[in-house]
């Protein structure tokens, strides 16, 4: 059965670090990384979030330019992608500006378990190609993958992210916050060859920031819409 398909997107340091050594939000990402955000928010219909990036940041990113908002009204979408948090041990405080946004808000998590603030619950299966099957089957067909390390690294572990969209800003951060864990995490032998990804676009940005998209390239054919 087709699954969801998932796009990562991140604005990174030159380095590839998401935060600075010292730890908390870095604010990575200036004007132009803002709208190719909206864009891939635009085109999903939600967004995985892992519990330690919305922790940190105790929101998620909203679509707000006008044209992107009326197009996905005249499709007949929400205006806001649905927010999906993932979570074994889900412990939110309700009064994060995050419960009072306008959004959807579903919680993805290992337990059968009621969580206040979240409008239902989805178990995580034994694999994520199984929950993204699940989550196709929800509705949810195109996913935008927002971090944290983590989450992404689960995902491309399992080999499951079927583009990666990231803007590197001129900034060179060090430490250990990378976009991927730096410790625990076995990169598929399938990603690390030559032909694993075909560069779909590389686009100068405002203030000196670069876009990068890379489609997986996978050799059966595949439905997912990732453009």
């Amino acid at each position: 059965m087709e699954r969801s398909a998932v796009r990562l997107v991140l604005a990174v340091s030159l380095d590839g670090r998401l935060a600075p050594a010292c730890g908390g939000a870095a604010q990575l990402g200036g004007e132009g990384d803002r709208y190719v955000l909206e864009q891939a928010l635009a085109w999903s219909d939600a967004v995985l979030i892992g519990a330690g990036t919305l922790r940190t940041h105790r929101c998620t990113c909203l679509i707000h330019d006008e044209q992107l908002l009326n197009q996905r009204k005249r499709q007949g979408r929400p205006l806001q992608p649905t927010a999906l948090v993932v979570s074994r041990h889900p412990d939110f405080c309700l009064e994060w500006p995050f419960f009072q946004q306008p959004i959807e808000r579903h919680l993805l998590t290992s337990a059968q378990v009621q969580v206040e603030g979240f409008s239902s619950f989805h178990l995580l299966k034994s694999s994520w190609e199984t929950t993204l099957v699940e989550l196709a089957e929800w509705g949810f067909r195109r996913l935008v993958l927002l971090g944290g390390a983590a989450l992404c690294g689960s995902l491309l572990e399992a080999d499951q992210v079927d583009e990666l969209q990231l803007t590197f800003s001129p900034r060179l951060l060090g430490g250990r916050f990378s976009w991927i864990p730096i410790d625990g995490f076995s990169v598929p032998n399938a990603l690390s060859k030559p032909d694993a990804w075909t560069l779909l676009a590389a686009d100068p940005l405002a203030g000196n920031e670069l876009l990068v998209r890379y489609g997986r390239s996978r050799r059966k054919s595949s439905s997912m819409e990732i453009s």
